[in-house]
């Protein structure tokens, strides 16, 4: 079994399901359409699909977000900012775990909410910040016969914007930096670093 993973109901192209469904917008999901990406791309996304960090996120997107593309790149936010993450109604994909099982996205997302004891309208996942804001809550104005379309135009109400990049990558800057502060600190408790003797204090010392 293997979750996050579906197809298009009218052409069976492969898709990646990153967020089930968005606040405010139950009924639309997020979905990375597999064969649009190059080969680097593909192999470092189904790599996370398959891993157990992949399996374990309730949401596909919350993996993507810790990890990084084979290029350096952050996974969700490049993704994003390549038009990769495409919105569509939850009734045009159909969840595939294995190779003999289908699943209506929209009928997934209920008897989950059901299992959960919360509303449809309930089941997408906050974000932790003001500034993580949701994905665009616009009704899809593309269609499941023309995958190809334009793809979500960036705003402030989409995954994340270029200035919500910026912050996130400013904000593990200044955590990686305090870490490094913090390891250093606890590395000269541990040996202290033992200062060279200045060339001129070796002279005299010779003479």
């Amino acid at each position: 079994m293997l979750k996050h993973v579906g197809r298009l109901k009218t052409n069976q192209r492969r898709v990646v399901v990153a967020y089930r469904t968005l606040p405010n917008d139950p009924y639309s999901c997020l979905c990375i359409m597999s064969d649009s990406l190059n080969s680097a791309d593909h192999d470092d996304i189904m790599k996370l699909v398959e891993s157990d960090a992949g399996q374990s996120a309730d949401e596909f997107y919350q993996a993507m977000d810790r990890v990084y593309l084979s290029d350096g790149r952050p996974m969700l936010a490049g993704l994003h900012t390549q038009g990769h993450l495409r919105k569509m109604a939850t009734t045009d994909i159909e969840m595939t775990p294995n190779h003999v099982t289908s699943v209506p996205l929209n009928e997934l997302n209920q008897i989950i909410a059901e299992q959960k004891g919360v509303a449809l309208e309930d089941l997408a996942i906050k974000p932790n910040t003001p500034q993580q804001q949701a994905p665009a809550q616009e009704p899809a104005t593309e269609t499941v016969a023309e995958p190809t379309a334009a793809p979500l135009a960036a705003s402030s109400n989409e995954v994340l914007t270029d200035e919500q990049i910026a912050a996130k990558m400013r904000s593990d800057a200044d955590r990686l930096f305090k870490e490094a502060k913090a390891l250093r600190e606890q590395a000269e408790e541990l040996s202290p670093t033992k200062r060279k003797t200045t060339r001129k204090k070796q002279t005299e010392d010779a003479t």
